[in-house]
């Protein structure tokens, strides 16, 4: 019987070393290790390795080839093997107050940092993150000790699209107690993401928060969307399962997502304390979610009073036909006509979009529009998408 009862014990063990066994196997490596004089070292222990680097953002760039063309990518480090198999390669320089991402090249090999836990996903590429701190841009990336806001993830019909599609909510600290009516600023993604882009990789309820914290922006509800009109939601988080993730997706800028995009105002409205007029709505996006910001503006002219087009794709492909970009100049001369508050145009100075916007600038000027324009070092990378969401936001609804 004790024979039985003891056997009966090994197994119960080992079965909940099993279901816990995510408990134990923490990498001993410390890695990244930020130094204080802002050097970073990276470690990696891979004793059989031949030759192991790390790639980010944090290196000066490489050109790398894009089915958009060539444009500046991360650079790529050496380490150099120590004791006990562990390779390590520390910044010759400090580096930037900034938020910072990064994978290593095992003999050719990406793989994540095992000693990093933080990872985040932009399309179908996981990296790590790490941030230093230590000025007023780069301190608002991080968690404060600030009133916080809410962020969901909420459910809408569309019925133009056929499905229940899903949106991702910041509401302002004291939302769910207060009665008052707050301003909205639609923020959109660019190709390839979805619904979690702003909140995970833009880090867009830190900004808020922050933001709002200091008095520089006024309280706002903040709707992210997925830009993608033929999917529900992120990659494995809707009823497609753990499809992966791609770019070539359907219906992204061909007029659908623009044409249904008033059932999201009209959702939102029906199911927050807005201030339901053009003077308390902003739209903005990063590329693609640029390319939207800028044709759902014009073709809604009373609907957004502050538009903003970050590193933007401007014009539809050559073959894309939908009344959405019928007549563009038109549409421009009516949404300008309406003289919006704000129509803010940012772009780095290495984007493979730049000579797209340089054109698109040349229109407006033409026909005297009124715009701010800001131009930044760097190409087409969340660095800049960031920083000009932590300039536009202050902006919005001061006029309100």
């Amino acid at each position: 019987m004790k024979k039985v009862i003891s056997i009966a014990l090994m197994i119960g063990v080992a079965f909940a070393s099993m279901a816990q066994q995510a408990l134990w196997g923490a990498s001993q490596i410390k890695s990244p290790e930020v130094n204080d004089n802002n050097t970073v070292t990276f470690r990696l222990k891979a004793p059989k390795a031949v030759k192991v680097q790390v790639t980010g953002d944090f290196l000066p760039t490489q050109p790398i080839q894009t089915p958009f063309g060539t444009f500046d990518g991360p650079g790529v480090a050496d380490l150099v093997e120590g004791e006990n198999g562990v390779w390590e390669y520390t910044t010759p320089e400090a580096l930037a107050p900034e938020l910072y991402s990064y994978t290593f090249l095992v003999d050719g090999l990406k793989i994540n940092d095992p000693s990093n836990v933080f990872v985040i996903r932009d399309t179908a590429s996981l990296t790590n993150v790490f941030l230093i701190g230590g000025d007023e841009r780069a301190d608002l990336y991080a968690v404060k000790d600030v009133p916080h806001g809410t962020v969901s993830k909420v459910w809408y019909n569309s019925p133009s699209l056929g499905m229940n599609r899903r949106l991702t909510v910041y509401t302002p600290a004291g939302y769910e107690k207060g009665s008052q009516r707050y301003p909205v600023f639609y923020l959109l993604h660019g190709m390839g993401g979805d619904e979690n882009a702003w909140t995970e990789l833009g880090r867009a309820a830190q900004i808020l928060d922050n933001l709002i914290a200091q008095g520089k922006a006024e309280p706002m509800i903040v709707v992210m969307t997925n830009g993608n009109a033929g999917l529900e939601a992120a990659p494995g988080e809707s009823s497609l399962g753990y499809t992966q993730p791609t770019t070539a997706l359907p219906k992204t800028m061909e007029g659908s997502f623009e044409t249904s995009f008033p059932e999201i105002v009209k959702f939102i409205d029906k199911n927050y304390r807005t201030k339901a007029n053009k003077k308390n709505r902003a739209i903005a996006g990063l590329s693609m979610g640029g390319f939207h910001s800028m044709h759902i503006s014009k073709q809604y002219p009373d609907m957004f009073d502050y538009v903003g087009l970050f590193s933007a794709a401007i014009m539809p492909g050559q073959n894309v036909t939908s009344p959405v970009y019928d007549d563009i100049e038109g549409k421009l001369a009516v949404q300008f006509a309406k003289k919006p508050a704000l129509y803010w145009i940012a772009i780095g100075d290495k984007d493979f979009l730049y000579q797209a916007n340089t054109d698109y600038r040349k229109l407006l000027d033409n026909k005297g529009y009124k715009y701010t324009y800001r131009e930044s070092p760097d190409g087409h990378i969340w660095k800049n998408w960031r920083i000009y969401l932590t300039e536009f936001v202050p902006q919005l609804f001061r006029k309100a």
